[in-house]
């Protein structure tokens, strides 16, 4: 085995020649060298797989016949050690049929001697590009299915540790799912981890708004269109249904979807085709459709604004997303993650938190949920001055406890009602919001833990056990 080749900047490529003509060696070697590819040759199959298992390289070219191991050998071995590694078959006119099975085999392409120069220098730079594209491909697939990981998920609370469990078991299926919650509750990013852990994590994940797009375009936007089906149409257009064939399509605002398209979407769950509008003949595809809402759509059935069979086929699987109020464990644990990452992205050091933050944060109601946190982050970050995120440098709405009381929403009867069962109901709410951690249930109420106690034996407040927990006392 010999090598060679010249410096440049950077880390040369390394391409492996294989084949028992010599002079072919030393024509390829020497066209190689002027390219700046550093060359190691082998004069047999056998000779060039000990080459390539003995260190990197990061193309070969191998003649397909050849003494003691023949190409087609060679290519088997090498594939099965680093599927993704091209090899480009060198073949003389007897042997196209060869050079044929080892494309089928896996081999980038081939060349058929004798070749010249460019041919030579144009396949090489070809097949070291897509092995360069194919690298950064499976490195962002890898990025994009850590970042939207259910393991990267926060999800300490009970609410969410439920989500996440059901949603990775959905992720296995190809079921159709509907995402329900509140605004800012993070559904989208839900559909994304369900997708990037389902079979169809390779394929497109694409998303649409129904409720953004203007009714007289949303089904160009939904199905596509031919040029000059209507006025405006200049060109054909994929529509997203099309785009996202053989991946996952995220339907976000559902319950804004037109009467007239609401029939057109539950043909495509039913048919697995699109009508594109100006077209004849449907279009086959193959999606995996997923919705979010945040509004009843079980109460827009009843009200005949929702069609009750298209609400049962996206309802396959229907997981209610909980808005940050019914989540507040999670609170510290998604403060320090948008610091990090606002921190980072204002390249400013990330400062401390003061725990009248948390107790204010604890307090609010958060309606605009997990967005509107993020927002109070990154707006303090850019406030704050000392290091230090206080009170100071929250928002008006979160300083002032009559709003927080305010944002309670009671509604009163007409007919009156009892202080003393308002209070206890307060009571029970407040501990089931912290599931039953007296000292939490205290804090959020603003009193003492003892005080918390009195009121609990004043109204015979006590935590029901579990059948677990009654059956572990017998």
């Amino acid at each position: 085995m010999t090598q060679g080749g010249q410096k440049r900047e950077g880390n040369p490529k390394t391409v492996l020649m294989i084949d028992d003509d010599e002079s072919l060696r030393r024509v390829v070697e020497y066209n190689l060298h002027e390219e700046g590819y550093r060359v190691l040759t082998a004069a047999d199959g056998a000779t060039g797989f000990q080459a390539f298992q003995a260190q990197p390289v990061d193309l070969v070219l191998t003649d397909v016949r050849m003494p003691e191991m023949d190409g087609l050998e060679l290519l088997t071995r090498i594939k099965a050690m680093q599927p993704d590694l091209p090899v480009i078959m060198l073949t003389a006119h007897g042997t196209i049929h060869s050079a044929v099975e080892a494309m089928r085999l896996g081999a980038f392409d081939y060349l058929t001697k004798p070749f010249d120069r460019e041919q030579l220098k144009a396949a090489v730079r070809k097949a070291l590009e897509v092995a360069a594209l194919t690298t950064e491909n499976r490195y962002l697939r890898e990025v994009v299915a850590e970042r939207f990981s259910f393991a990267n998920m926060i999800a300490g609370s009970r609410a969410m540790r439920a989500v996440t469990e059901t949603a990775s078991r959905v992720a296995q299926s190809d079921a159709t799912v509907l995402l329900e919650g509140e605004s800012g509750t993070g559904k989208e990013l839900l559909a994304k981890a369900i997708h990037f852990h389902s079979s169809r994590a390779r394929s497109p994940f694409v998303t649409i708004n129904c409720g953004a797009i203007p009714e007289q375009l949303l089904e160009s936007e939904l199905f596509g269109h031919r040029r000059g089906s209507f006025t405006g149409a200049v060109a054909d257009k994929r529509g997203k249904f099309e785009a996202a064939d053989r991946g996952t399509i995220f339907l976000d605002e559902i319950g804004e979807l037109p009467t007239p398209l609401q029939v057109k979407i539950l043909r495509v769950l039913q048919e697995r085709e699109v009508d594109k509008v100006g077209e004849t003949r449907p279009i086959k595809v193959d999606v995996r459709v997923m919705a979010a809402t945040n509004r009843d759509l079980e109460k827009m059935v009843a009200d005949g604004a929702f069609r009750d069979d298209l609400y049962y086929r996206l309802a396959v699987v229907s997981i209610r997303v909980p808005p940050l109020r019914e989540r507040s464990d999670d609170i510290p644990f998604l403060v320090d993650h948008f610091l990090v990452k606002h921190a980072e992205r204002l390249t400013r050091p990330r400062p401390s938190v003061d725990k009248g933050v948390y107790s204010a944060f604890n307090l609010y109601s958060w309606p605009g949920n997990i967005r509107e946190l993020e927002n109070v982050i990154e707006r303090a970050l850019v406030l704050d001055a000392d290091g230090v995120l206080g009170l100071d440098d929250l928002p008006e709405r979160l300083r002032t406890r009559e709003h927080r009381v305010a944002n309670l929403r009671m509604e009163l009867p007409d007919e009156g009602v009892s202080l003393e069962d308002v209070e206890r109901e307060l009571l029970l709410a407040a501990l089931h919001k912290h599931n039953w951690n007296q000292t939490r249930a205290a804090a959020f109420l603003d009193i003492t833990r003892s005080t918390l106690l009195y009121r609990m034996q004043k109204f015979g407040l006590e935590r029901e056990k579990t059948p677990a927990e009654s059956t572990g006392d017998a």
